[in-house]
């Protein structure tokens, strides 16, 4: 089962922040390190430490530009945040348009993941801006967010993501704070536009604190646009690890950015599910294996078929599917589509689930997917067919060779594959 980053956004988000608390995750710093210092643009340095916000240990990102030619009338404020909003936004004035940043993003040393979600973010970026000041999105000039600081910033980020292997974020809220702020523009009220016009393309939720301040930048809300897609919290989730990504500012509540890396767990509980079954006489047994396919691809629990004999003793076939409510219809508009029938019979039912997971085990064929589920007495490994089948593929072993040395391998390192 792949891993869930949760960001928990409740004092705000900010790019520097995000990288903080995504180095604090485990990402691995020395790959970081490699793309930044492959960028053209050398004319800044980071600088990564521990400090503590509200007595809890983060890790502090924090980008401290240089003296360059090109940006000789760009003045940069030392320990920049997004809660020094009116100063940050006071001080930087140099500009670059989108195709600018995308060859300097084309420019770094990074996976190709990584370099489309670096894309993806300043994309985000520049279509808010298109539609706040009425330019297309290849003519906005990027003020504050295209500083040099933002840029490594939202490479990072990118960088560290694929890094920890994320496939999926989910969030609860965004929170900001109140007021208005002094930038490039003027003085524009908060959120400012180009983050109200991202927490309205994508639906993301906000939640306005009783602070006074921006606690929202462009870049931090166009990493959660860029990597959120719109999932929520897991009912019930194991929290494997947590980091936190540094304010730069003193409040009297959290200055950090929670991140946690989560997986979700099945708990023994009931579950409401529903039974459709069929019967039909005149489908070919390659047409009931093609819509059992279709319905596991759909997103049945369980498909299965058995040979009956029907009226005036034809013999033919009862299709069963097991499903979710919400998934019944995509069921039933299969089963009519794929085969011959004209009725469906539905009940509802109620199933009792194991609390189950997945775990990656190495063996000496590579490494393995478990699945782990756990009753009130004991704990169970079951291997993957798709996992062991591949495994058989690249060693030209057995499938039951392969199968009895992943699960030997499960059980003697059971305590290994919960880290």
């Amino acid at each position: 089962m792949d891993k869930i980053l949760y960001l928990e956004c409740a004092s705000g988000i900010s790019g520097d922040m995000t990288v903080g608390a995504l180095l604090d995750l485990g990402a691995d710093r020395d790959v970081l390190e490699k793309a930044l210092n492959s960028l053209p643009d050398r004319h800044f340095k980071v600088e990564i430490k521990r400090v503590v916000k509200s007595s809890v240990d983060c890790c502090d990102f924090n980008v401290v530009l240089e003296e360059d030619p090109h940006d000789h009338d760009m003045q940069y404020l030392h320990g920049k945040h997004h809660e020094d909003a009116s100063d940050y936004h006071e001080h930087h004035h140099h500009g670059r348009h989108l195709s600018d940043v995308y060859e300097i993003i084309d420019s770094g040393e990074m996976t190709d993941d990584a370099r489309n979600l670096a894309k993806k973010m300043f994309r985000i970026i520049a279509e808010s801006e298109s539609v706040a000041h009425k330019v297309p999105v290849e003519e906005v000039h990027f003020h504050e967010v295209g500083a040099m600081d933002s840029i490594v910033d939202v490479i990072s980020i990118a960088v560290l993501a694929d890094n920890l292997g994320v496939k999926e974020t989910v969030i609860t809220k965004v929170c900001e704070g109140r007021g208005t702020v002094r930038c490039q523009h003027g003085i524009l009220p908060v959120p400012v536009p180009a983050v109200s016009n991202i927490l309205q393309k994508y639906g993301i939720p906000l939640s306005i604190m009783d602070r006074e301040g921006e606690f929202v930048t462009p870049t931090g809300i166009a990493a959660v646009a860029a990597l959120w897609g719109g999932k929520t919290l897991p009912e019930s989730f194991r929290v494997l690890k947590t980091g936190y990504g540094a304010g730069k500012r003193e409040y009297d509540g959290p200055g950090y950015l929670r991140a946690m890396l989560i997986e979700e767990v099945d708990t023994c509980k009931d579950a409401q599910i529903m039974k459709l079954e069929t019967n039909v006489d005149d489908c070919t047994g390659e047409a009931i294996g093609y819509v059992m396919d279709k319905l596991f691809e759909a997103g049945a629990f369980d498909v299965h078929s058995s040979p009956v004999y029907m009226k005036k003793n034809r013999p033919g076939w009862l299709l069963s599917v097991i499903c979710s409510e919400k998934n019944r219809k995509e069921m039933e508009r299969i089963i009519f589509r794929e085969t011959t029938t004209i009725g469906i019979r539905r009940v509802p039912m109620t199933s009792t689930v194991l609390e189950r997971t997945f775990r990656k085990v190495p063996t000496v064929y590579g490494e393995a997917t478990v699945k782990v589920c756990k009753t009130s007495e004991e704990t169970r490994y079951y291997p993957e067919y798709e996992s062991v089948k591949k495994l058989c593929e690249k060693s030209g072993d057995s499938f039951q060779q392969v199968f009895r040395t992943v699960i030997a391998a499960a059980y003697n390192g059971k305590e290994a594959i919960h880290d």
